[in-house]
């Protein structure tokens, strides 16, 4: 059994994650972004009698992330996040900088004061939530997009710094999902079209965009959540993990294949 600290857990693959581990038989700490939504996960939990336990941590709150300096944690999923979208060329700058607070900076923050205790007892294991499309960026997505391409670099430059440190076993470990149906990429989406409807350079094509969009996601979207849970546990049970887990493979595959094909053309 290990204690497992979640955030983001009060909906989506965080949630899903955070009861199939502690169906498993860890102890699950599933943090959530407001009380109400701990309050009622804890009370759903009454039913399931599972070892979990909710709790607020809005990860950019200080007082919330010094929460995790009482706590023996023995791994942290950084799986809370947000997005945007819009083009990169008229997109409010703030919408950058809110997401990056987020997915990017606060989580560092969090990560730092828990690794703190890591590395006094020398384990643990930090996994950070990246994206397929951390990889390869989708058009109007690019707050999102840029988040994840820096937790891919933020948790890669982490692994190997903390392989220095003597007699110290803490694997950092990236997660990379493709395209669920949860509804974050449907929310995202929408963001960018109340602007574009009055003023932009886009003006004229908001409807094509939408149509492509929303059909882009469902038409690739996994309405099958049981892949990507499975690299939850995997990532955190293996005794000797890899550096990555990704899910649907099928989403991977094109994703290495493109990336494969745009090395070649372009070299």
């Amino acid at each position: 059994m290990k204690n497992i600290l979640i955030t983001g857990c009060s909906s989506g693959l965080g949630r899903e994650a955070a009861i199939a581990l502690a169906n498993r038989g860890h102890f699950v700490y599933a943090t959530t972004h407001t009380k109400e939504q701990a309050n009622k996960l804890n009370i759903l939990n009454r039913k399931w009698h599972l070892p979990l336990y909710s709790f607020k941590l809005d990860v950019t709150s200080q007082n919330d992330r010094k929460k995790v300096d009482i706590i023996n944690i023995d791994v942290l999923i950084n799986n809370a996040a947000i997005g945007d979208s819009g083009s990169v060329c008229e997109i409010d700058v703030n919408k950058y900088r809110s997401v990056f607070e987020t997915n990017v900076f606060c989580t560092i923050e969090l990560t730092q004061r828990v690794l703190n205790n890591m590395i006094n007892k020398k384990e643990g294991r930090i996994i950070f939530l990246s994206s397929l499309s951390g990889k390869s960026p989708i058009p109007f997505l690019s707050p999102y997009c840029a988040t994840k391409f820096a937790l891919e670099a933020i948790g890669e430059s982490l692994n190997k710094e903390l392989q220095v440190l003597k007699d110290i076993h803490i694997p950092v470990i990236l997660i990379e999902p493709g395209a669920y149906a949860t509804g974050f990429n449907e929310k995202n989406i929408s963001k960018q079209f109340p602007l574009m409807h009055i003023k932009s350079y886009f003006k004229n094509y908001v409807k094509k965009l939408q149509l492509k969009q929303y059909a882009y996601f469902k038409l690739i979207e996994s309405t099958n959540i049981n892949s990507i849970i499975k690299e939850y546990i995997e990532a955190v049970e293996d005794e000797n993990p890899k550096e990555r887990y990704l899910a649907p493979s099928i989403q991977s595959k094109y994703i290495k294949l493109k990336i494969t094909l745009s090395k070649l053309i372009y070299s």
